[in-house]
C-alpha cells in the first residue's frame, strides 16, 4: 500500500467543473456561476450536481480559487470534472475511474451519492458511497483505514455515484474545511443526531462553526432569537458561552437546566431594544420569511447602546425563485456595519447559513445602491431607513 504522499504529477486539470450542491438548488447555483464565473457555461446538470465548461482547460485551476465555494453560496463543493466511467460492478467502475484520472499520486478518495440529503434517509446513500470508496481505495493503492476527511494540501479522487453502473470522475486539493469532506458534506449530516441532542439545529450550528472558523471569545455572551428547542443553545452551551434563548415556547429540559442558560419567553420583536446591550453574539434559525428574520436582526444590530461583534443567520428560502434576492439580504448586513459570508450547508433544507462579523468601520459608513431583485420584489429596506422602535 501507498502513503498519503501527494507528491506525484497532478492529473489533468480538464476543461469542466463540476460542483456538487443540494437537489432543487441547481438553477440558483448557476444563477450564481453566472456572475461569479462568467466564461463558464452551463454543461451537464443533473439533481445535486451541475458541471460547467470552461474557456479552456488552463482556465481550471483560476476558477478553483480559494474562496469560489463562498462566492458560489449553493456549491457544496467543486472539482476539476474528467468525465464519466461506466461498469457493471464496483470493481470495474472503480479500475475505470483510477485510469481516467491518468495518476496515481492521490492521497485520498472522496466519494459521495448525487442526491444526498441531509438526515436519516441519507444513512443509506452513505453507506453505499462508503462502500465505493473501499474499493476505490484498493484501486488507488491506499490503505483500507485512511479517514475520509482530507488533511490541508491532499490531492483528492473525487467520484460522484450517479447510477449503480455510472461514476462521475474527477479530483481536488483539499484546501478550506468543506474541501475535506466527501463531496462538502458535513461528516455526521447523513448520519442519526447524536444522542443527547435535542435538535437538528445542534448539528446545523457545528457545521456552521466548522465552515467558517468561528471563534465566540472567552465567555461570550450570545442570544439566538427563535430558539426552541434549544439545538443551537446546547451548541453555545458547551462551547463554555453563557446563552439567553428567546421564544415563548419552552426549551428542552435539558437546556433549560443549564446554569449559563436563560430564557426569555416572548418573540424576538418584543425584546426591549436595552436588553441587548452587553451582547457579544446574535443567532436566528427562525422558520419564517427572511425578510421578517432580517427585520428581528436588524432592530437589534443597530440599537443605541449594543456593541454585537458577530451574527449568525439562517435564511429560510420558501421558494427557489427567493434565491434572487440574496444579493440585497446580504447587503442589509453591510448596512448594520457587517461583513456577511454566505453558504448553504449540507445539514440544512432550503435555507442559507450567513455569518457576518462586525466591520471595522462604523456601521452606516456604506452607501451602496442596491438594485431591484431580479423577482420583482421590493429590496430589503435597513432597518435605519424607518424609524427607530421604543424601547
Amino acid at each position: 500500500m501507498t502513503s498519503r504522499s501527494s507528491s506525484s504529477p497532478s492529473p489533468p486539470p480538464g476543461g469542466f467543473l463540476l460542483c456538487a450542491c443540494q437537489g432543487g438548488a441547481e438553477v440558483a447555483l448557476k444563477a450564481r456561476a453566472a456572475a461569479v464565473l462568467p466564461a463558464a457555461k452551463p454543461a451537464a446538470w443533473r439533481r445535486g450536481i451541475v458541471s460547467f465548461k470552461l474557456a479552456s482547460s488552463g482556465d481550471t485551476g483560476a476558477a478553483l480559487s480559494a474562496d469560489l465555494l463562498e462566492r458560489l453560496v449553493f456549491a457544496r463543493t467543486a472539482i476539476h470534472s474528467l468525465g464519466q466511467v461506466t461498469g457493471g460492478d464496483p470493481a470495474t467502475l472503480a479500475a475505470a475511474a483510477v485510469e481516467l484520472a491518468g495518476c496515481t499520486g492521490f492521497a485520498n478518495v472522496h466519494v459521495w451519492p448525487r442526491q444526498f440529503e441531509a438526515g436519516p434517509h441519507g444513512a443509506e446513500a452513505v453507506a453505499m458511497a462508503t462502500e465505493a470508496r473501499r474499493v476505490l481505495l484498493a484501486a488507488c493503492g491506499l490503505e483500507d483505514g485512511i479517514e475520509a476527511v482530507a488533511n490541508p494540501g491532499e490531492r483528492v479522487l473525487d467520484v460522484v455515484l450517479d447510477t449503480e453502473d455510472r461514476w462521475w470522475v474527477g479530483w481536488h486539493r483539499a484546501d478550506e474545511p468543506s474541501t475535506r469532506w466527501s463531496g462538502g458534506i458535513y461528516p455526521p449530516a447523513g448520519a442519526p443526531l447524536p444522542p443527547g441532542k435535542v435538535s437538528r439545529a445542534w448539528l446545523k450550528l457545528d457545521e456552521a462553526i466548522a465552515t467558517f472558523g468561528i471563534e465566540w471569545g472567552p465567555r461570550a455572551r450570545v442570544i439566538e432569537l427563535g430558539c426552541a428547542p434549544g439545538g443551537a443553545c446546547q451548541r453555545l452551551l458547551e462551547a463554555g458561552l453563557d446563552v439567553v434563548g428567546v421564544d415563548p415556547a419552552l426549551v428542552d429540559p435539558s437546556v433549560a437546566a443549564q446554569p449559563r442558560f436563560t430564557q426569555w419567553r416572548m418573540r424576538a420583536r418584543e425584546v426591549p431594544l436595552r436588553r441587548f446591550a452587553g451582547v457579544d453574539w446574535l443567532l436566528a434559525d427562525m422558520n419564517i420569511d427572511p425578510t421578517s428574520t432580517l427585520e428581528s436582526l436588524g432592530r437589534a444590530a443597530i440599537a443605541r447602546g449594543t456593541a454585537i461583534q458577530g451574527i449568525v443567520a439562517t435564511l429560510k428560502i420558501p421558494d427557489w425563485s427567493r434565491a434572487a434576492e440574496l444579493p440585497a439580504w446580504l447587503e442589509a448586513f453591510r448596512d448594520w456595519g457587517f461583513v456577511p459570508r454566505a453558504r448553504q450547508l449540507s445539514s440544512g433544507g432550503r435555507e442559507i447559513c450567513v455569518v457576518a462579523r462586525r466591520a471595522e468601520r462604523a456601521a452606516g459608513t456604506r452607501a451602496v445602491a442596491r438594485a431591484r431583485p431580479a423577482s420583482g420584489r421590493r429590496p430589503l429596506r435597513s432597518p435605519r431607513a424607518r424609524s427607530r422602535p421604543a424601547e
